[in-house]
């Protein structure tokens, strides 16, 4: 079977299927051998895994994925991408490819039907302007999952690994942060992709904890803060938290649990650390 990796493979079988890249999908697939590479070396695949791949696109990373995992489930949108599919994998017999859309998939049943329930592994080159969705999609369903390794916009990748008091930090660092351990294992530049897209890429691992490293009464109470913080950057957390209309909570309220946890009336959500964002979810 012809790598896909290699970029005049990918272009005869888009010619062949006459391919029409859909932009409403995000598509853009991954041509180079070496980033392939070194995604499925960071996500750690072996033998024993049963590996659910997010996009699949023309098969290019599953056809890395078959060869390394004990199984591959891959879940592609594009109807019109599944033809392809059975052609380019029509080598491996340990791929199942689902038309549907991942936010949709009962992912915990999956894991019941091809590993005994037991821990899955996710790989995805994701489109960016669903990313974090998809992301927290997967955390917060509690899904049985040791890692996600993805193929992610460079400032996305940057935003889920940065801590307190940088630009990039916010709801979404906090919430990766909580769920899991992250590490940027590769940059990836425009050049690898077909289409080009206008901005750098970047591969990054999340290492799931089994435990999260903070404890909270009430996560999901603990994330509405946290959204809430970040809603507007700009507000001290007194006045942001005090005018959230999904929140309970007075400005006094707020201002006397951020006094009893030693911090001043005009501090900012940008420079609370998540065990802080706990402790502040608890009191309240």
């Amino acid at each position: 079977m012809a790598n896909l990796g290699i970029p005049q493979n990918t272009i005869e079988i888009l010619q062949k299927y006459r391919f029409r890249f859909q932009k409403k999908y995000g598509q853009n697939f991954l041509i180079d051998t070496s980033v392939l590479d070194r995604i499925i070396a960071a996500a750690q695949i072996t033998k024993e895994d049963c590996v659910l791949e997010i996009g699949p696109g023309i098969g290019t990373m599953t056809q890395y994925l078959a060869e390394a995992a004990r199984e591959v489930v891959a879940v592609e949108i594009d109807p019109s991408l599944i033809p392809i599919l059975k052609d380019t994998l029509s080598a491996y017999d340990n791929v199942t490819v689902i038309n549907d859309d991942i936010l949709k998939v009962d992912i915990n049943r999956i894991a019941a039907e091809k590993n005994g329930g037991k821990l899955m592994k996710v790989v995805a080159n994701l489109p960016y302007y669903i990313t974090t969705p998809i992301i927290m999609g997967l955390f917060e369903e509690h899904v049985p999952l040791e890692s996600i390794t993805i193929m992610v916009q460079k400032e996305v990748a940057d935003r889920m690994q940065v801590g307190p008091g940088t630009k990039d930090y916010g709801a979404l660092s906090l919430a990766v942060q909580y769920y899991a351990k992250p590490e940027i294992v590769a940059n990836v530049p425009p050049n690898c992709f077909i289409p080009r897209p206008n901005v750098g890429s970047a591969v990054i691992r999340l290492t799931r904890y089994a435990q999260p490293p903070v404890q909270v009464k009430d996560e999901q109470k603990m994330f509405a803060l946290i959204r809430a913080s970040f809603n507007q950057r700009r507000k001290t957390l007194v006045n942001g938290l005090g005018n959230a209309a999904n929140l309970p909570y007075s400005k006094e309220q707020v201002a006397a649990a951020l006094e009893n946890m030693g911090l001043l009336p005009t501090v900012r959500g940008e420079t609370l650390t998540l065990a802080q964002f706990a402790e502040l979810s608890d009191r309240l």
